[in-house]
């Protein structure tokens, strides 16, 4: 969804060009062939990637531009960088680029490109012009990203409405589905990508899915908007075609992540239970401490926490004290959150690749809870 710029002087070449082009641009009356369109950039494997890019391509041969307004750009060397991107206070900004070096950057990247031209009127052409310009100029292309409400997709769409008039661009397609369901295929081919996302989201994202905020569902989007009756843009052009390859990872895949809870399951040592439940409580608490520290409203209200349960580092305490009494009901309250974890996962798109980690508590559960059961004397 955004591009990576790494260098410090990179930052401010960019951002005087930008600034230049911009300032320069001001000036310029567009003519009457002068073209308009939204870019959509492919998936690419890098995490910053995946979810594909969005631009604004402003076209006029008269006056020789080709420029790309691109807002998903950001600075790795931003001090602080992922305490930022976590606490959700990361700044991106946009720049421009000629068309020809942005071409460039996706046939590096071997990304393909598709074009949807906007049948849109000479004055909103020029008022979207100038709104880019003058939003690259004035400093209010920066803005925090906000994996949902606030990134590429998302401010493309804004700047487009804005100059229109009126929310003419809105989400014509999945409203049915969470967010969760839509981004669901997304991570495909990068499992541990997917189970982490899957884990660490709270309840926001089983909203249905209302707001354009990914790019190839703004593409679907704009072929079906109508616009002073007429299709708004009728047409998708591809600029650059390849097809779609995928990383292939000894490690990064479903099969790891059965074979090591197989391995956890066959051991089946004390040991194991503390490795295994350690492990579960402390994320816990990590997604509850990331549901109050970060500005991400995703992480919060995290249910997840039913199985990542903080309540089994309380359960291995009583464990490690050889304290039956309270081992067992500390084993039987987990194993009830995991029963109401479970009814909150039934339509969920991510109760399958929860399945087996579900299954793996319920069955060391289950064994703690026999073991320390107190029994019941026989009287005769």
């Amino acid at each position: 969804m955004t591009n990576i710029f790494t260098s410090k002087k990179t930052i401010f070449l960019l951002f005087f060009l930008s600034f230049f082009n911009a300032f320069w641009a001001q000036n310029i009356q567009l003519s009457k062939d002068a073209k308009v369109s939204v870019i959509t950039c492919g998936l690419g494997n890098e995490s910053y990637s995946l979810f594909g890019h969005t631009a604004i391509r402003i076209k006029d041969d008269i006056n020789f531009v080709d420029a790309v307004y691109n807002y998903g750009a950001f600075d790795f060397n931003t001090p602080n960088f992922v305490p930022k991107f976590a606490k959700g206070d990361l700044q991106y900004f946009a720049v421009v680029n000629r068309y020809t070096d942005f071409i460039k950057q996706y046939t590096y990247e071997n990304r393909s490109v598709e074009e949807q031209e906007l049948q849109i009127p000479l004055q909103f052409k020029q008022k979207l012009f100038d709104n880019l310009n003058t939003s690259l100029a004035s400093g209010d292309s920066h803005y925090t990203y906000k994996f949902i409400d606030k990134n590429c997709t998302s401010m493309v769409v804004d700047i487009i409405n804005k100059s229109l008039g009126s929310d003419i661009i809105t989400k014509k397609t999945d409203t049915e589905l969470s967010y969760r369901s839509i981004l669901f295929p997304y991570f495909d081919h990068h499992f541990f990508e997917k189970l982490g996302t899957s884990i660490i989201f709270g309840s926001k994202v089983d909203a249905l899915g209302t707001k354009l905020f990914l790019p190839l569902e703004l593409q679907k989007s704009l072929t079906l908007i109508q616009y002073n009756n007429q299709p708004l843009a009728p047409k998708n052009q591809t600029l650059l075609h390849f097809e779609e390859s995928h990383p292939v990872s000894w490690w990064n895949n479903i099969y790891t992540y059965l074979m090591v809870l197989a391995l956890i399951v066959i051991w089946n040592k004390k040991g194991i239970h503390y490795f295994y439940f350690s492990l579960m409580g402390i994320l816990g608490l990590f997604f509850i401490f990331m549901g109050f520290y970060s500005n991400h409203s995703e992480l919060t209200n995290n249910y997840n926490v039913l199985l990542f349960n903080p309540f089994l580092l309380v359960l291995l305490f009583f464990y490690a004290k050889k304290s039956s009494v309270w081992t067992y009901r500390f084993a039987l309250l987990n194993l009830f959150s995991l029963m109401i974890y479970l009814i909150l996962l039934f339509n969920k798109a991510h109760l399958l690749i929860v399945l087996p980690l579900i299954l793996t508590s319920i069955y060391f559960l289950i064994q703690i809870a026999l073991k320390n059961k107190k029994p019941i004397p026989i009287i005769i």
